[in-house]
């Protein structure tokens, strides 16, 4: 299994790992920061790897989807065509999660509740009364590189609708001054909206049955490859578009 990205110091790391039935092992790692990750680069990296642990003891090997490892899975066919290479089915779900969230009737309903969570947490008073009012319950904030972390902070604001309505009418948040502000406004526009809920209920709708597999294939206490086909996650989001 391959795995690249970046410390702190911006350098790229390309890290090589064997997963087998005792469990994931790190097998390799390089800098390669001063290289173009080509297709023919990754392959070799990975071909090397292979010819240390020995052919015959690798079945596969998983990588993500970019177009570089795409290439390198292309040489890596030619080479050595009785041996599978195989993409990551978090990264693909995690894909396929972003693909409808940038439909635009997602993306306005997501870019609020981004907008909304970054102002509370900007915030250290609007913060201390929100997790009053939610008796210490934060909100799941969203990661920037997947978009899966969207779909449970969508699910957190869910959780906490009530106690998040009631906050934003307490005479505690009209004393905040950053209230006042047009991001303050924005925030309190978007909790009274009940086209926003409309649009938080529809999401999670539609992005749960995606959301139970991606969680299946993200863990790593059992071989999830069984449980796939009896959670086809198609149909479900089809029937719920046809609802609305």
């Amino acid at each position: 299994m391959t795995d690249a990205w970046t410390n702190r110091k911006r350098r790229s790391i390309m890290n090589l790992c064997v997963n087998c039935k005792e469990g994931t092992i790190f097998l390799s790692s390089k800098e390669c920061s001063s290289e173009a990750h080509t297709g023919e680069y990754i392959f070799e990296y990975v071909d090397k790897c292979i010819e240390e642990i020995g052919p015959q003891n690798v079945i596969q090997v998983v990588t993500d989807n970019a177009s570089n490892n795409m290439a390198a899975a292309n040489m890596m066919k030619k080479k050595r065509p009785n041996m599978f290479w195989t993409s990551c089915a978090t990264h693909t779900l995690n894909l396929m999660l972003q693909g409808i969230g940038n439909l635009s009737r997602f993306t306005r309903v997501v870019d609020k509740a981004k907008a909304f969570t970054i102002f509370i947490y900007a915030h250290h008073k609007i913060l201390a009364l929100m997790r009053k009012h939610t008796k210490k319950r934060d909100i799941i904030r969203s990661g920037v590189t997947r978009f899966a972390t969207s779909f449970l902070t969508l699910q957190s604001l869910m959780d906490k609708k009530k106690d998040l309505k009631v906050m934003v009418a307490s005479d505690e948040r009209e004393q905040c001054k950053h209230v006042k502000t047009t991001k303050g406004k924005t925030t309190y526009a978007t909790v009274v909206n009940a086209h926003f809920w409309d649009g938080v209920s529809l999401c999670l709708k539609v992005f749960d049955p995606l959301f139970k597999i991606l969680r299946i294939v993200d863990g790593d206490k059992k071989p999830s490859m069984g449980f796939l086909l009896v959670l086809r996650s198609s149909s479900p989001i089809i029937m719920r578009f046809k609802t609305k």
